[in-house]
């Protein structure tokens, strides 16, 4: 429901830059729009066989539940209260509103 999308994220996508010296740097870029209201719930067993068919994760997951946002995908990265999250899988569902739900995976950055 709208009113548990209580979480306000960013997500992001890797970008590359050139160097001026015919390389690249990979950076991160905000979406448009960057800032997404979502839910953040601890995921169960089953739902990693639904949202990552074919995978063994033992990462600690979190299913993030929200309206759809057409720029996500697993490229993505989730910001949320200080920690990053990698999505690691996505299901788009063809209801009105249209909703995406996603597995999210935090990682550590150095």
């Amino acid at each position: 429901m709208i009113g548990d999308y209580k979480h306000l994220v960013i997500f992001q996508d890797p970008t590359r830059t050139p160097d001026g010296v015919g390389g690249y740097t990979e950076t991160w870029a905000d979406l448009s729009p960057a800032t997404w209201k979502v839910a953040i719930v601890p995921a169960a067993a089953a739902d990693l066989e639904r949202l990552v068919p074919g995978t063994v994760l033992t990462q600690a997951t979190s299913r993030v539940l929200g309206h759809y946002h057409p720029g996500v995908s697993t490229s993505t990265r989730m910001l949320y209260n200080g920690k990053t999250f990698a999505i690691t899988g996505a299901i788009y569902v063809d209801t009105l509103p249209p909703t995406m739900e996603l597995a999210a995976v935090e990682t550590v950055i150095p």
